[in-house]
């Protein structure tokens, strides 16, 4: 938890320190307060007993009728004669004479220091819980920033390592966690231990009777409290596992409810859903059961408290031990004390889930990122080469390569194309170009340089990639084409999708290039989604145009006709396709055959007819002898 306030910023740390003074200058105001309240209560009483000087006693009553004509006169007198003479001691004496002079005026006086003290409280609050909001809010929003930059530059092996699910609840409700104990922390916490150690400094000089009463209590409430946390403590970490889990469930419906409802599975979701939802409740049932054991418990002793207070109180003032203003002032310093314990136990109950929180955000700012920028980059002088040279990848934690010495070169203008089965390792070839993971041996060079030593802007810059999956972003079809080049014309924007065949069916579209789309292109089709990718990759101006089986989602017709869009326009681009048809990659300048990782063959279409038993198995699977030339 204390790692993530080295997030503090100077102002924040001032306006803590702020926080602090003005956290010392309102408890200030309410013990003296208390001290108001005292000196109210007998300045009441002295004008009591100036009004009714029979009240004091009957022995002190009869000097007082013969001192005078009317009370005024006697209490002038009296205030005037050496009352020791009367066998009165020091503090009777001190009483006698602040009654003799007592008046409303001192009720107002002190009554007016009273309210001023109370305005002095309210006001230290009000900026307390202002600055501490604005603390709380400041922190949480840079973590969360860092938190979005750190994940943002992950790569695929630090996202698989968390998971998108937890990534998100680690974004949202950990930080949340942590932003709500931050700022009670400081409105709350920082008043308890001042207010505590000051009420127990002015209580002992009261009476020690209540002292013992009053420790006694709190003895009971810290234990009571300790035993409910003890019990809440454990089920905080399972609770954010499984909020992990349910919005993990939640994502992967809402992402695959095609899927879901093409295959009847909503009973299948809704169960997995439930059963991780169950338990989500039962460990909020029972933790909610047991916190709500605090209010009951904590009435019961702060009342119970009060009660034995009072009792004893009651029984030291018939003793003549203690005046009635002494005892009021006690139990308002008694229930102070009580409610500084109660607050930093309450403290003590949140601090631990902040801290599972605070544990699992830091566990992602800490990662240490695999694929960094050069210290030394270099820029190439070359342009549109690509060259794979003995190239071996295993995934982290894998114990086999799934790439095994892969080499191979293109340079520009050139197309080369990979195709194999199913897990032959194709899609993995083009992430290490992109750099989403780096080679476990070997060396991928772009213009003769290996990726490792170029800027990732850099290698981004020039590399327009078209993944598997079509993915759109939430805005006008215009805000996604430019989403790698946004600076770029109305003209420009339309002739990439000219050249990605998408500009017929966008002027169809209500709203044409201003048409919205939705969150992950869900308001178009799958071809339509693909054909923008396309053109958002075109849009860029690459030097490299890589095609992770992109065309299959597209129709013979449209595949053929953009192919020839891009051999026509962008003729001076190297372009690498990914594919599974046979009729996409023929005309490639060089086509690599893929076997379970391995190379098995490198050439051109009708070489490899010849050449590569697996290519031939392939083609003969999608084509007939005779449309091969066979």
């Amino acid at each position: 938890m204390f790692k993530l306030y080295r997030n503090f910023k100077k102002q924040d740390w001032v306006f803590v320190a702020l926080i602090m003074g003005l956290t010392v200058l309102q408890v200030y105001c309410s013990m003296t307060l208390i001290d108001f309240l005292q000196s109210l209560i007998k300045s009441i009483q002295f004008l009591n007993y100036h009004n009714n000087p029979a009240q004091i006693g009957d022995e002190f009553y009869a000097v007082f009728v013969l001192l005078g004509q009317d009370d005024a006169s006697r209490w002038a007198a009296l205030a005037a004669m050496d009352l020791s003479s009367l066998g009165l001691d020091a503090s009777s004496i001190s009483a006698i004479n602040s009654i003799a002079v007592a008046s409303t005026g001192e009720i107002w006086y002190y009554g007016g220091l009273m309210i001023g003290c109370a305005a002095g409280v309210a006001a230290c609050q009000a900026l307390i819980s202002g600055l501490a909001s604005f603390v709380a809010a400041d922190l949480a929003t840079y973590t969360r920033s860092r938190i979005n930059e750190k994940v943002s530059s992950f790569s695929l092996a630090e996202i698989s390592r968390f998971s998108t699910a937890s990534l998100i609840t680690r974004t949202t409700n950990d930080i949340e966690n942590v932003q709500m104990t931050s700022l009670l922390m400081m409105r709350m916490v920082f008043a308890a231990p001042v207010t505590a150690v000051w009420a127990i400094c002015k209580i002992q000089a009261s009476s020690w009777q209540l002292t013992v009463v009053t420790a006694v209590g709190i003895a009971a409430l810290v234990i009571g409290l300790s035993v409910i946390m003890a019990l809440v403590l454990p089920k905080f970490k399972i609770n954010q596992k499984l909020l992990d889990r349910l919005n993990g469930i939640t994502r992967e419906n809402l992402n695959g409810i095609r899927v879901v409802r093409a295959f009847n599975a909503e009973d299948y979701q809704e169960k997995k859903f439930a059963d991780v939802n169950e338990k989500e409740t039962k460990v909020q049932i029972f933790t909610g059961r047991v916190l709500s054991l605090m209010n009951p418990l904590m009435m019961i002793l702060m009342n119970g408290i009060s009660l034995a207070i009072y009792w004893v109180g009651a029984t030291l003032i018939n003793g003549g031990e203690l005046d009635y203003a002494t005892l009021t002032a006690f139990m308002m310093l008694a229930t102070q004390i009580i409610m500084a314990f109660v607050m930093l136990l309450m403290m003590f109950i949140m601090w631990p889930r902040a801290s599972v929180s605070a544990k699992r955000i830091n566990e992602v700012l800490e990662t240490k990122i695999v694929i960094t920028d050069p210290k030394e980059p270099i820029v190439p002088v070359e342009k549109g080469s690509i060259a794979f040279k003995d190239v071996n990848f295993g995934y982290p934690d894998a114990s086999d390569n799934v790439l095994q010495h892969i080499s191979f070169e293109a340079k520009e203008g050139e197309t080369i194309a990979f195709i194999g089965s199913t897990g032959s390792g194709k899609s993995t070839l083009v992430n290490l170009i992109t750099r989403l993971y780096d080679v476990t041996s070997g060396a991928v060079t772009i213009n003769g340089v290996d990726v490792r030593s170029l800027r990732q802007s850099y290698l981004r810059s020039v590399v327009g990639f078209v993944p598997q999956k079509g993915l759109l972003f939430s805005g006008s079809v215009a805000s996604n084409v430019r989403f790698g080049a946004p600076s770029i014309s109305d003209d420009e924007v339309k002739k990439a999708c000219q050249i990605a065949c998408a500009d017929g069916f966008i002027s169809e579209m209500e709203g044409g290039y201003g048409f919205v789309v939705s969150q992950g292109g869900t308001n178009v089709s799958g071809g339509q989604r693909q054909r923008l990718c396309i053109a958002r990759a075109v849009a860029i101006k690459p030097q490299f145009l890589v095609f992770d089986d992109s065309f299959s989602a597209l129709d013979y017709k449209t595949d053929r006709q953009v192919r020839d869009n891009l051999a026509e326009s962008e003729a001076a681009v190297t372009k690498i396709i990914v594919a599974q048809r046979i009729g996409t990659i023929m005309d490639a300048d060089r086509i690599v055959v893929l076997d379970s990782g391995k190379m098995v063959g490198c050439g051109k279409h009708e070489e490899l007819l010849r050449t590569c038993p697996i290519y031939r198995e392939i083609a003969l699977s999608q084509l007939t002898k005779e449309e091969l030339g066979l």
